[in-house]
């Protein structure tokens, strides 16, 4: 879900990239390898762009393409024990090309290699001799193995388009525009003309001690402008921080774009890597072994890259280089470099110095590259005690200064780790002129109300925003058609105090529905309500329909998406609420709240309420009334998440979440018609299988405890879309089973390839398989079952109660089709003779994901 916002961020610069920006020539290089001696094709031959990070690597048949749309000329092509030869090439054209590598032997560390057709083999290999040995000296000279260690980083990140060349001065499109190529620049690593649309700095310190363990960060300083400054900044930064989370290479797993890799110095890496001594090489003055590494298959989630080790006892790694395959099954990253420096303290313990990721994105193929690239420099390290008082008694695990955001210039310029050239500080500058331009200040207001879904009502500062916008039109059985609208105010009306709210007519029954909230916060918030922690209190009315046996977790029950149903939506009744909230939020992850409520249900055509009486007759009841006060807890350790005006969406399902909730209502109190006991437990975590995929699996258990009615007892969610919805059921009826006790699940396995990345005609379609299986089991007791006990309300026709078999359904899907689409066909297992039910079918959704 939330994967959709970084593809907004990158579909929003690509939207620019349109305004004023046509695709370069591209150039295609399609070529093979061979031996000069014995003709023997060469696998895993580095063959690259001279002077750029633009290569690829020959495949098992020797075979390799270069698509790009670089300027460079020279084609190198380099391997193991052959003399590296470079040839001249055409730009803007189809290149078939052709290498013969003369073959050389040398001595090294008493080894002689001599190049043959590759009959890889780890027994005997010196190379996977010394890399063992590499891992197993990893974590001897760990930072973390001190009981305090701290330093000071400095991170620039960079979004640019990318190839941005002054050869489209002369399209049409840049008659308004023609100030942008005063702001083009160089990249620095590959050389790339590149517009820098959005730039971000931030200096922070570093602490971490052993005993208790923690770390925390405090930020200094922030710097940031650019395209998107749209979305909201601590949301965003959050999801950076994990698309382009921190390589530790030492660690078994690299958490990068959202998946995981395989790292070179994993405990399984012989296994997964192919490894080579390539040379004796010098870093930093200091002798190093050169090893390089490409991962037997070259499709899955690995890197190729070098690893410089020093050649004492001690298997120091001073540097680092990695890439991704070019046959990797991962979306939209063209080309991919992470180059890391360590230092060694004097009593040997490893310091990284240096951590530079650039990545070159491609949305659409043959269309405007996008260029990103994190610079992080580390210095004043330190094993020593901090010095800021009771940095480690906070809360919070990222501590920010008041001023952070208000730094000066001057401030600046003496603390960068490194400067920063002209053009990348001229990008608010470039913004405020683009902005200027209709075009522009349209296209990304539009982006603007995608990303958010609301309106504002200001250029800038907006007190108030209507929204919103998905739920503007919908409709059901008994509205008919539903019109909506509504807002909600900010925090520049006020910092502590928020309101919001909707009106909604449905052309059907002719009712107008309704919500007023009103929120206080005892924390001032910086844009809206909804920001991370909350600590408020808050009151709600609201007269609406209520739709049975349909659970909206993670949306609103009128988004317009879900309007097309497959089968008729008509268990609605209506719902008079009114509420009053308190709720606190934690940073580490603990989170409570308590509900004071009141409610009074309607009967409607649809779902009629008839009470069965003491003497077996059938009565018909209007309305029933239920006062009721719920007790929440909620305890999601390192929980990440993106968070908008409305809602929030998880960024992943790595960490753990923990929820239990119990409601009481006593009868007599506060109007309340029923004694009421409600208790539910859940647990939900993503667990992942290295490079192999990762399973997601979300597990629920509940009992009502007392007779009430119907609509207050264990109602399962029943998807009645074609969309693929967590945490439902996608061929279960909207209350087709009632219970008063149930526990179910609901698990999601998520292969990355490992099957289709074997399969010859599949591999290059980069499809990945998905497999679901989900269920409940439910009780129903005597006393609320209508059949055995008097003074219930009667079950609506359609609705069984469930045997001793669970419901159960199991899917088997694709998912990155065409990069953005799964497609998922689901089986329901058991309760097949119901009647009016699927029994089967194929549900789809945009899937978005690296």
């Amino acid at each position: 879900m939330i994967h959709k916002y970084l593809y907004l961020l990158l579909f929003s610069i690509f939207l620019t990239s349109k305004v004023f920006a046509d695709t370069a020539a591209q150039t295609i290089i399609k070529g093979t390898v061979t031996d000069s001696l014995s003709g023997d094709v060469l696998p895993y031959v580095s063959v690259y762009l001279k002077g750029t990070t633009i290569g690829a690597m020959t495949d098992d048949d020797g075979k390799f393409t270069i698509t790009t749309t670089s300027s460079a000329t020279e084609l190198t092509a380099s391997s193991l024990g052959y003399q590296e030869k470079t040839i001249k090439i055409k730009t803007g054209t189809t290149n078939n090309v052709k290498f013969v590598l003369a073959p050389t032997s040398y001595e090294m560390a008493e080894v002689v290699i001599k190049p043959t057709k590759e009959k890889y083999s780890k027994k005997n290999n010196p190379a996977v001799e010394f890399i063992k040995k590499v891992i197993d000296a990893r974590d001897e000279n760990d930072p973390k193995n001190h009981e305090y260690y701290q330093n000071e980083q400095y991170e620039k990140m960079t979004f640019a388009l990318n190839n941005f060349s002054e050869e489209q001065k002369k399209k049409w499109l840049f008659k308004k525009f023609q100030f942008i190529f005063n702001y083009v620049d160089t990249s620095e690593v590959s050389g790339k003309p590149i517009l820098t649309l959005s730039i971000k700095e931030k200096l922070k310190d570093y602490y971490f001690r052993n005993s208790p363990k923690s770390e925390k960060e405090l930020v200094k300083a922030v710097k940031r402008s650019g395209i998107d400054e749209m979305f909201s900044q601590e949301s965003l930064q959050q999801f950076l921080n994990e698309v382009f989370k921190d390589i530790n290479i030492f660690e078994n797993n690299i958490p990068l774009f959202l998946n995981r890799f395989v790292s070179p110095l994993s405990t399984m890496g012989p296994s997964f890597y192919k490894y080579y001594i390539e040379d004796t090489v010098m870093i930093n003055d200091q002798k190093c072994m050169d090893m390089t590494f490409v991962p037997f298959s070259s499709e899955s989630f690995g890197f190729t890259g070098h690893i410089y080790v020093t050649l004492d006892s001690t298997y120091f790694v001073k540097r680092i280089k990695l890439n991704v395959p070019k046959d990797i099954n991962l979306n939209f990253v063209e080309h991919m470099t992470i180059e890391q420096d360590f230092d060694r303290a004097d009593d040997g313990t490893r310091l990284i110095t240096r951590d530079d990721i650039t990545v070159e994105f491609k949305i659409v193929p043959g269309g405007q590259g996008l260029y990103a690239r994190r610079v992080t420099t580390y210095r004043n390290h330190s094993f020593e005690p901090p010095e800021v008082t009771g940095v480690f008694d906070t809360e919070e695990k990222v501590i920010t200064e008041d001023d952070a955001m208000m730094k000066s210039d001057m401030y600046w310029a003496d603390n960068r780790h490194e400067p920063i050239k002209s053009k990348e500080n001229a990008v608010e500058k470039l913004m405020k002129q683009l902005r200027e331009v209709p075009a522009f200040y349209y296209t990304e207001k539009v982006i603007s109300v995608l990303v958010t879904g609301y309106i504002p009502t200001a250029k800038e500062k907006s007190k108030f925003d209507f929204g919103p916008m998905n739920t503007t039109i919908s409709g059901n059985a008994l509205e008919g058609a539903r019109f909506r609208v509504g807002g909600l105010t900010t925090a520049y009306l006020n910092k502590h105090l928020f309101g919001k709210g909707y009106v909604a007519f449905g052309t059907k029954d002719k009712k107008v529905m309704y919500s007023a909230q009103a929120e206080y916060s005892f924390k001032p918030k910086k844009e809206h309500a909804n920001e991370f922690p909350i600590h408020s209190i808050r009151g709600l009315y609201s007269y609406d329909i209520n739709q049975l046996g349909q659970h909206y977790l993670y949306t609103n029950m009128d988004n317009i998406f879900l309007a097309l149903k497959r089968q008729r939506d008509d268990k609605i009744t209506y719902l008079r609420k009114a509420e009053l909230s308190y709720n606190r939020e934690h940073h580490f992850g603990l989170s409570y709240g308590v509900d004071l409520r009141f409610k009074k249900e309607y009967a409607t055509e649809y779902v009629p309420f008839k009470l069965k009486g003491n003497d077996g007759n059938i009565y018909p009841v209007k309305d029933y009334t239920m006062s009721e006060l719920e007790f929440r807890v909620r305890y999601a350790p390192n929980e990440k998440f993106y968070q908008t005006k409305g809602n929030r969406y998880p960024i992943t399902l790595d960490a753990p979440i923990f929820t239990l909730s119990h409601t009481v209502g006593v009868k007599g109190i506060l109007g309340a018609q029923y004694n009421y006991n409600r208790t539910e437990f859940g647990f939900q975590k993503r667990f992942w299988f290295s490079a192999f995929g990762y399973t997601d699996i979300i597990l629920k258990t509940g009992k009502v405890w007392d007779k009430v009615p119907y609509p207050m007892l264990l109602i399962p969610n029943a998807n009645l879309s074609y969309t693929i919805q967590y945490e439902s059921y996608a061929t279960m009826n909207a209350m087709e089973f009632i219970n008063d006790f149930y526990a179910s699940w609901d698990v999601t396995y998520f292969g990355n390839g490992i099957l289709f990345n074997r399969i010859p005609l599949l591999k290059y379609l980069k499809w990945r398989e998905v497999l679901s299986f989900r269920g409940l089991y439910g009780h129903l007791s005597y006393k609320n079952n209508p059949l055995y006990n008097d003074g219930v309300f009667v079950f609506p026709n359609g609705t069984y109660e469930m045997g001793k078999m669970p419901f159960m359904e199991a899917g088997v899907g694709i998912e990155n089709i065409f990069k953005i689409l799964r497609i998922d066909y689901v089986w329901r297992l058991t309760y097949r003779d119901h009647p009016n039910i699927n029994k089967g079918g194929v549900r789809i959704s945009l899937h978005f994901t690296f």
